[in-house]
């Protein structure tokens, strides 16, 4: 009776990780709105780039396949929450190519086209070619690729707060969402006993960490600066 009441604690806390991680994601699946309001309301997608949310729908893709039962059986809030994201993510590339130039609009179409010839080529392949247990490695090895390809970005903007000594281009709403959503899915991962899953977002949880550590260090030494500013005899 105790062994089936720590299997059944077990599940509601493995089951509770992975709900939250999926909340936390709809956040920042939700933090380009603010862009394309710009875009709508501008008429033009201006000096921004589509292909970070070209980027997002493939990591997304490779993450939902991942999840589906059919490949790895037991993790179906992986599945969930990539599918929402796939769906956000196709969603601002259809308003990025409505608004675009028309070279872009090529270009982005073009992208587009591609991101799903090479799903479905991903998906071929795992089908018809593998067995279930390698069918699982081949899938989770390109997932945990995408997503380290996808956590390398806040590298980027680490760097660019650090030469800049500003928290201007890293919004505290995107940094804490991130690192929730990380951190979620890591202990999602390690209670499903899934390096494929807690391994990447284990990643994510340290560059989180940093990108927070940085806002309240930089955030504080600029309140500093206003606190006693600088007197020029």
């Amino acid at each position: 009776m105790s062994l089936t009441i720590i299997s059944s604690v077990y599940e509601v806390c493995s089951d509770a990780a992975g709900i939250a991680g999926n909340i936390f994601a709809f956040g920042l699946f939700l933090s380009p709105i603010p862009t394309f309001r710009r875009i709508i309301r501008n008429g033009s997608t201006e000096q921004f780039s589509g292909m970070p949310y070209i980027y997002a729908l493939l990591n997304c893709l490779i993450c939902l396949w991942y999840g589906f039962p059919i490949i790895s059986p037991g993790i179906i809030l992986e599945a969930t929450v990539n599918s929402i994201g796939a769906v956000f993510q196709l969603i601002y590339i259809i308003i990025f190519i409505a608004y675009a130039t028309k070279p872009m609009k090529l270009k982005m179409l073009g992208f587009l086209v591609s991101v799903f010839a090479v799903f479905a080529s991903i998906v071929f392949v795992s089908l018809q070619f593998l067995d279930s247990s390698s069918r699982q490695l081949f899938i989770g090895y390109l997932s945990v690729a995408s997503l380290i390809s996808m956590f390398a970005s806040p590298l980027l903007i680490i760097n660019l707060v650090i030469k800049m000594k500003s928290v201007e281009y890293m919004p505290f709403s995107l940094s804490l969402a991130t690192f929730l959503m990380s951190l979620a899915f890591f202990v999602y991962g390690l209670l499903k006993h899934d390096p494929f899953i807690y391994a990447p977002n284990g990643i994510g949880t340290v560059l989180g960490t940093v990108q927070l550590a940085l806002y309240a260090y930089f955030k504080r030494a600029s309140q500093e600066e206003l606190r006693h500013p600088l007197i020029v005899p």
